[in-house]
């Protein structure tokens, strides 16, 4: 590494969200959760299938986790809003490390059966459906504004090498140690991921955020009912996200059964996990002179592109490169729309906003690989992915006509039902 590499990459670690005191914990923490995560993800059907259980048992076990989860996402909100999200995670991360060890006993002695996995399953959906929201809503409290997108980026990083490293990491230590060992070491990920947050001490509470709580002068109704740019946000997330998932998880493996083989499949799914992470750093950079509502624009574009381009693009290279745009587009775009949404949201009501969001996003995985399956069989593979560009691209254009999204600054809040505009922040239904 150069002189100037090296320098550069020393000013970022000593710059920005690093300078938050144990800042760096909090990126540990999240790797550590990502991983037990993702290894849970391939011990868990390798328990059921080893240990005499079907496809059957394990649809049913993985269900209660999916529903669960989802249902406790808006809890986890409530939560994370009255307690503060570093408790909440902290609390989850413990309760899941309990709850794997428990499992890990018990698989130890006996053959699982659906009446031990059902409540494990679904009480780890539960904390993961809680942890989440509160994980979006804790940077915004550690973090000043200007370096709120940067430690969005960082975060993000840190999720996505968990996503890569957690199946690997999990498929080594089921083939090393054994299925019980392996449940034991996933455990330990999130008593890392706890001990991180223990460990982080977070700045003073905002007595700004305080007072409004005290007051009430802003409540969740509100901001649902009047707060315009979170209505875009909200409808445009449930355009791109409706076809995001069939084209992910149904359409991709079908293209590549077809043309590519299983390690084609393979490389197409590094070229996705490789460029979220591209795109995750990219979004620490600010266009010049060019609104965020724009920058989102262009990149939502891209992402159309690149998907509808996917089957046309020349054969696996093609494929690869088109995977690699959109992931870069989509990972970028994300943030910047989370950091967005993060800014703009009171203080006070910050993880229930998080909460709707991550609702909008990942609630529609079921409609959308159903609606993904009948789509491929009906009109095929091709003209699946052809269309998802389309409905991707018509989301992000609608929303760049609303003034509310075309004219979001930083610095832009929602300001209540008074009017009252202070310290720069400007009402939604003000920006015609």
């Amino acid at each position: 590494m150069s002189r100037t590499a090296f320098a550069k990459v020393k000013a970022l670690a000593v710059s920005g969200p690093m300078t938050v005191r144990g800042f760096w914990r909090l990126l540990i923490g999240q790797l550590a959760s990502s991983v037990g995560d993702l290894c849970y993800a391939v011990a868990l059907p390798w328990l059921v299938l080893s240990s005499g259980g079907g496809p059957g048992l394990l649809g049913v076990v993985l269900a209660c986790f999916g529903v669960s989860r989802a249902l406790a996402i808006p809890a986890g909100g409530i939560l994370a809003d009255r307690f503060g999200p570093r408790t909440v995670m902290l609390v989850t991360d413990a309760v899941r490390f309990g709850l794997i060890m428990v499992l890990g006993t018990l698989a130890s002695s006996m053959p699982p059966t659906f009446a031990v996995l059902a409540p494990i399953s679904a009480a780890l959906g539960i904390c993961g459906g809680v942890f989440v929201p509160a994980s979006f809503a804790l940077l915004p409290t550690v973090l000043p504004e200007k370096d709120l997108a940067a430690g969005n980026s960082m975060s993000s990083v840190a999720t996505q090498l968990g996503t890569l490293l957690g199946p690997a990491l999990g498929g080594i230590l089921i083939a090393g140690l054994g299925q019980v060992p392996a449940l034991f070491a996933v455990a330990s990920a999130y008593l890392v991921s706890a001990a991180a947050l223990l460990a982080f001490r977070p700045p003073n509470a905002d007595p700004a955020g305080e007072a409004a709580v005290a007051s009430g002068a802003v409540t969740f109704r509100a901001v649902l009912l009047r707060g315009r740019f979170l209505q875009v946000v909200l409808v445009a997330a449930l355009i791109g996200n409706a076809v995001y998932a069939g084209a992910v998880e149904v359409a991709l493996p079908t293209l590549a059964h077809r043309d590519f083989g299983a390690a084609g499949y393979g490389i197409l799914l590094t070229g996705l996990g490789a460029g979220m992470i591209i795109g995750a750093l990219l979004a620490r950079w600010t266009v010049p002179r060019l609104r965020v509502g724009y920058v989102v624009m262009l990149l939502g574009l891209t992402m159309g592109a690149s998907v509808a381009a996917v089957p046309f693009a020349g054969g696996l290279a093609g494929a690869l490169v088109c995977i690699i745009v959109f992931a870069v587009a989509n990972g970028w775009s994300g943030i910047v729309v989370m950091t967005m949404v993060q800014l703009w949201a009171p203080r006070h009501l910050l993880a229930r906003v998080m909460s709707v969001m991550l609702l909008a996003m990942s609630g529609t995985f079921p409609l959308s690989v159903a609606v993904a399956g009948w789509g491929v069989e009906r009109f095929g593979v091709a003209t699946f992915f052809l269309l998802a560009g389309c409905s991707m691209a018509a989301g992000i254009l609608w929303a760049i006509t609303q003034p509310a999204f075309r004219n979001f600054r930083p610095g832009d809040q929602f300001a209540g039902s008074a009017g009252a505009v202070a310290g720069g922040t400007r009402l939604d239904e003000e920006r015609r």
